[in-house]
């Protein structure tokens, strides 16, 4: 398979001339290819397979251990003027960040094999998908684009037809850490990543292409790209409703995309669209529709088992790539928190030794198709997206923010997007307890000036009257003995379900300064052991902690310098003056 698209054509011989590879190979994205690639990483020891008894169609890949997650610090984003790219970014002009990275390039792919990877991001047919090529000489990237993105000839067929595409080239170089590097060319819709062959770093269909550079041809083209999931909450008649949920790390993400509903919830059932990015349009009508860009999923896999999230667990059964997991003796995928089984052998390939650390690595993966996941939604794959009732934004907060509460219209909802923040816990490197800003979830993943993008946001209003309403929850309200008010994992679906009353306007809410609180009562707690004080604590607000909160807010917004929307600084202080 070729490209009939001259500059596809053009674009792949300019590469190959630089990077200089053995042979080139065009992906088709059958399964027949995928098993060749398979057969082959197996014999060369990129991938093992796993007991295929118990876990069939399972292999293992190790990285190198100074490969094992996102650089953040290594990863720019190119403009013309380093204002567009705002603080929240590392910037390097694009005629640096070209020199640098094609010094990289440079013979890279001596002795390996270029692989032409063309890729739909979103259903095939849907006008709301959008396209790229990534260039690699990496296998294992390969076939975890199969996984996760629409791969191959129909995807090609499309960049024939659209004559668009974003540019992604990327090798693993020689996993020399001090030339690694992810650069970003929003303005170019291109992107260059060498040195590192982590999913984050190196799926350029995911964080780079999905978020950093479709956030902005979003904002060009009038739509949002978010680290958003999607979920369809169905309740007993039948009628669903669909949420698009924006949380940090460590803030139970993936848990709500695959939400079982408590035995004490007959009826009501969750579906799976998406569990890490979102790509929203507004319809001819005015609705807001998400299409989940991705057909597969890159998850953390410690902690994973039965009781934390049943669907995930069950999905990673068969047919699924795992990355810097361990091993038992019996040759089974292990992590930590698995709860069956022990390790043998840990995620560096030694004989386990819990003097060496953990067995498994803590940002080990899995990467697996969507359809596998039992809570899997047909509308996955819907060309029109579904209709999204409701943005959710969450934080991990001991204090402060309250179980949830409802914006009181969408330029307020902005502003508790834009002032998302979580408490740090003992999984991040540094003091825990410090209270870290993540607008939207977006602060690594936004390509261009978070200011502008929170206006873009703020555009939204003035574009259409049938805009979802937002909210924002927080799971991890703890008492004073330091333990948490509310049990959270399936019982969230109570909350969900108060968000979805609210949004149908059949149940009324407790009007304070930060939004619209649930009134005693209006959240179902059958069968929940949460006592009456404690629930009083969390659909409740502290004035104190909330002056505190939205002077810090203003503090924050205030760093984005003259480019701060009006709009957001007269919300946050109409906030305030209300607060007294």
């Amino acid at each position: 398979m070729t490209a009939n698209h001259s500059p596809l054509r053009k674009w792949v011989d300019e590469v190959a001339r630089l990077t200089q590879p053995e042979a080139i190979h065009w992906c088709t994205g059958d399964d027949e290819e995928f098993a060749d690639l398979i057969r082959q990483m197996t014999d060369d020891g990129t991938l093992a397979a796993l007991n295929q008894d118990s876990y069939p169609n399972c292999y293992l890949h190790l990285s190198d251990p100074s490969d094992v997650a996102r650089v953040e610090h290594l990863t720019y984003v190119c403009t013309e003027r380093q204002i567009d790219a705002g603080p929240n970014n590392h910037w390097m002009s694009p005629a640096d960040g070209h020199a640098k990275m094609d010094a990289l390039f440079a013979g890279a792919m001596r002795g390996r094999t270029l692989y032409v990877i063309p890729y739909c991001m979103g259903p095939i047919d849907s006008p709301y998908s959008r396209c790229g090529v990534e260039i690699t000489d990496s296998a294992y990237v390969a076939v975890n684009m199969k996984l996760m993105t629409r791969m191959g000839s129909a995807a090609l067929a499309r960049i024939e037809r659209d004559g668009s595409f974003v540019k992604g080239l990327h090798s693993t170089g020689d996993l020399d850490p001090e030339r690694r590097f992810i650069m970003h060319y929003p303005e170019e819709l291109s992107i260059k990543s060498i040195g590192s062959g982590y999913g984050g770093n190196a799926l350029l269909g995911k964080k780079c292409h999905a978020l950093r550079i479709a956030s902005y041809q979003a904002r060009k083209e009038g739509w949002l790209a978010e680290h958003m999931l999607i979920v369809g909450i169905e309740n007993p008649h039948g009628e669903t409703h669909y949420i698009a949920c924006a949380f940090p790390s460590a803030c139970g993400k993936t848990n709500l995309a695959m939400l079982i509903p408590p035995e004490s919830q007959p009826g009501w059932k969750v579906w799976t669209l998406g569990d890490d990015i979102a790509w929203l349009h507004l319809d001819d009508g005015g609705t807001l529709r998400a299409i989940n860009p991705e057909s597969g999923y890159f998850g953390v896999v410690p902690g994973t088992n039965e009781e934390t999230n049943r669907n995930a667990y069950a999905m990673i059964r068969h047919d699924t790539i795992f990355t810097n997991v361990a091993r038992t003796a019996n040759n089974e995928p292990w992590w930590e928190g698995k709860n069956e089984g022990a390790p043998a052998i840990d995620w560096q390939g030694r004989p386990y030794d819990p003097a060496n650390g953990k067995a498994a690595h803590a940002n080990s993966r899995f990467t697996v198709a969507a359809q596998n996941n039992p809570a899997y939604s047909r509308l996955a794959e819907a060309p029109q997206g579904v209709p999204i009732s409701a943005i959710v934004f969450g934080g991990r907060r001991k204090s402060v923010a309250p179980l949830v509460y409802q914006a009181k219209n969408w330029r307020h909802g902005v502003l508790v997007g834009a002032g998302v923040a979580s408490e740090t816990t003992a999984a991040n490197v540094g003091k825990v307890g410090v209270v870290r800003r993540d607008p939207m979830a977006m602060k690594p993943f936004c390509g261009y000036n978070f200011a502008d993008y929170w206006a873009h946001w703020l555009s939204f209003a003035d574009r259409s009257p049938r805009l979802p309403k937002i909210f924002h929850v927080n799971w991890f309200r703890q008492g004073q003995d330091g333990k948490f008010l509310w049990p959270g994992f399936g019982d969230n679906l109570r909350v969900l379900r108060w968000i979805i009353e609210r949004c149908e306007e059949r149940v009324a809410a407790v009007e304070t300064a930060i939004g619209y609180l649930p009134a005693s009562g209006d959240i179902d707690m059958t069968g929940l052991a949460v006592s009456d004080d404690d629930m009083s604590a969390l659909t409740s607000i502290d004035e104190d902690e909330w002056r505190a909160e939205i002077d810090a807010i203003g503090v924050y917004l205030e760093s984005y310098g003259e480019r701060l929307p009006d709009e957001l600084r007269a919300e946050q202080k109409r906030i305030a003056k209300e607060l007294g």
